[in-house]
């Protein structure tokens, strides 16, 4: 995956690098370091490790998304952050991660700007979700979420504002917003429908 990521393109893709501002922000403010683990399963046919948020989460609540959070001081910048975020999280050893590197970062809605970082991790780990903000632990085909045809374009009003958005379904989990983004720009820069068939 990490020559897929440096392989040279004819055309540079086109990427998403932003959510529309929440309008209680203020727009010179300057966005916060965040880093999330993009965990892809070692199998023949890999898949790709996902969380479903509390309810009871201030943000985000209930939705689909990666291990991670801010970069915090003591963190070896974004491999060290997603690192740390997924053992708090879903309780990953970092020792069972082997890191391909970090992809093209993203601004949220909500102030923050991601770096997602690329690792490959055992099949079938037993994952320990941290209650407080983790309902759940999955594995979806990687195959499906970046396959294009499966991106499905979206809108919404939101503060007055029509967001629009990508979202991705797959068995019953709704994943959108910036975890949706991340993944269709993973599939533009790995230029995935020729991946693929190669």
């Amino acid at each position: 995956m990490r020559a897929a990521l440096d392989a040279p393109r004819t055309t540079a893709p086109v990427l998403l690098s932003e959510d529309v501002r929440d309008a209680t922000l203020d727009p010179g403010e300057a966005p916060m370091p965040a880093a999330v683990l993009v965990a892809v399963t070692d199998r023949r046919a890999p898949g790709l490790i996902l969380t479903r948020r509390t309810d009871t989460l201030r943000r985000h609540a209930g939705q689909v998304a990666f291990p991670g959070g801010r970069i915090d001081p003591d963190d070896d910048g974004p491999i060290g952050a997603a690192l740390r975020e997924a053992r708090e999280e879903i309780g990953l050893d970092p020792a069972a991660v082997e890191i391909v590197g970090p992809a093209d970062r993203y601004r949220t809605v909500t102030g923050f700007e991601v770096t997602p970082v690329i690792g490959v991790i055992p099949p079938d780990l037993a994952f320990t979700p941290e209650p407080g903000e983790v309902a759940a632990v999955f594995e979806v085909p990687l195959d499906f979420v970046l396959d294009p045809v499966n991106h499905v374009e979206s809108s919404a009003q939101w503060q007055g504002v029509e967001r629009r958005y990508y979202e991705i379904n797959w068995g019953g989990h709704r994943i959108w917003g910036a975890t949706a983004a991340m993944l269709v720009n993973l599939s533009r820069r790995l230029d995935w429908p020729a991946m693929a068939a190669a």
